[in-house]
């Protein structure tokens, strides 16, 4: 019986890797969109006020923290009835939120009812996408043959990237072939029609994904927990410890060291915002080129080592970056932020195996939600504005770069004292 329970457990086809690898490109269009279009957004859903583009931004912020309870309930979904009936849930969520973002009337229709739709719709995107990091995760770790699996996992970071530059390429060409009028008529609807288009293309591939060799192995085994949150809480709590360790490291390296870089730039007036768009692009590429690098790197050397050296890195490099860009000119500038950007980039690659494999197979997912996505809630989403408050009291340009430095010191003696987990290297 163990055999055979054993032999279920076994890597996945090289199809449905991809599917969920290159699925997390929706999640990325869809935050670099809103984020592109918020000027747009603003007129159009709040009116034209000074306030308007705040209350787009606010609505951005709070909607964002709905992705730990969206982690959580699809956890529940991934570790109780599958990892594949938990990305297809995800995804179909998040295909009728894009669809109905792209029907909603405006202010202009219905008055301030269109501001409180379009922030209800926002709320459901973040809740859906709150599923798609970890369940993602899982899935490609369970099904990536083991000397392969910081590899397969890091794709999913680079499929992100893939997703914000299509954001962009989208947004850019819808902007140059509509008038303004007709921007704000009509046009700003295509990107979001694209992107259900997308998610709703994502959702037909996935649903002929084969379900984790791991879950397969759990219901033949019988392990399958009833309760998977209360599960990994009482099994899995130095898991959860860790794998929040990691992705704080990873958020804030991201969200400070990429995200808010253009507007730091910006305000700094090193760039204009022409091209901290630009910049913007030549960061993402960045981190698709040296995401499947770390990921190979943590296969052959083993996760720790590389976990310890980005945490030096991100100890020692970022502070002195964000002083030298803020006086710099725009070649050293790009410079500067293209090193930070590898810095992000090799983070979210290791960090994404790294997390995953801190769980045993039962609770895993909901291990994921609880420890990592928490991180990401705390250390992503209200850092970039953190940092610029932070600036706008002291005048210390070096601030992003500091608290990125804070964290990374945390962190090290977590990293110093994990065990290894790439399968091959394990002690």
């Amino acid at each position: 019986m163990e055999t055979a329970i054993a032999s279920l457990h076994r890597p996945i086809s090289r199809r449905s890797l991809a599917v969920a690898a290159f699925s997390t490109i929706v999640e990325w269009y869809d935050f670099t969109l809103y984020l592109y279009f918020a000027t747009v957004l603003a007129r159009l859903f709040y009116g034209d006020t000074g306030e308007a583009l705040s209350f787009t931004l606010g609505s951005f912020a709070l909607a964002y923290l709905m992705r730990p309870l969206g982690a959580v309930v699809f956890g529940h979904v991934g570790d109780r009835h599958g990892r594949r009936a938990m990305l297809l849930w995800s995804v179909a969520l998040m295909t009728a939120a894009m669809l109905a973002t792209a029907l909603l009337p405006t202010a202009a229709s219905i008055g301030a009812a269109a501001g409180w739709l379009l922030f209800l719709l926002r709320c459901v995107m973040g809740f859906s996408v709150g599923g798609e990091y970890s369940g993602v995760v899982a899935y490609l770790l369970e099904g990536a043959a083991p000397g392969r699996r910081g590899l397969i996992a890091s794709l999913a970071s680079a499929a992100s990237e893939v997703g914000a530059l299509l954001a962009v390429g989208v947004s850019a060409l819808t902007v140059a072939l509509t008038s303004e009028a007709q921007l704000a008529d009509w046009g700003w609807r295509i990107p979001f029609l694209v992107g259900a288009l997308l998610a709703g293309s994502v959702w037909i591939a996935r649903s002929s994904m084969e379900e984790s060799p791991e879950f397969i192995r759990q219901v033949a085994a019988g392990t399958v927990p009833d309760s998977p949150w209360r599960h990994s809480l009482a099994h899995h709590k130095l898991g959860i410890f860790r794998a929040f360790s990691i992705s704080a490291l990873g958020s804030i390296t991201y969200y400070v060291g990429i995200t808010y870089v253009p507007a730091f730039l910006t305000t700094a007036g090193r760039l204009s915002e022409g091209d901290s768009l630009w910049l913007g692009t030549a960061a993402a590429v960045a981190v698709i080129l040296v995401t499947p690098l770390t990921g190979l790197l943590s296969d052959r050397i083993g996760r720790k080592p590389v976990l310890i050296g980005v945490g030096i890195a991100s100890a020692l490099l970022p502070a002195t970056l964000f002083s030298w860009m803020a006086g710099a000119g725009p070649g050293a500038a790009l410079a500067g932020a293209l090193v930070l950007a590898c810095v992000a980039g090799a983070m979210s690659a290791v960090g994404a195996v790294a997390t995953a494999e801190q769980f045993a197979g039962e609770g895993r997912v909901s291990g994921l939600a609880i420890g990592a996505t928490g991180a990401t809630a705390i250390f992503g989403g209200i850092t970039p504005w953190l940092a610029q408050r932070l600036i706008d009291r002291t005048g210390e340009a070096s601030t992003p770069g500091v608290m990125i430095a804070l964290v990374a010191l945390a962190v090290l003696p977590v990293f110093a004292t994990l065990r290894e987990t790439a399968p091959r290297l394990r002690r």
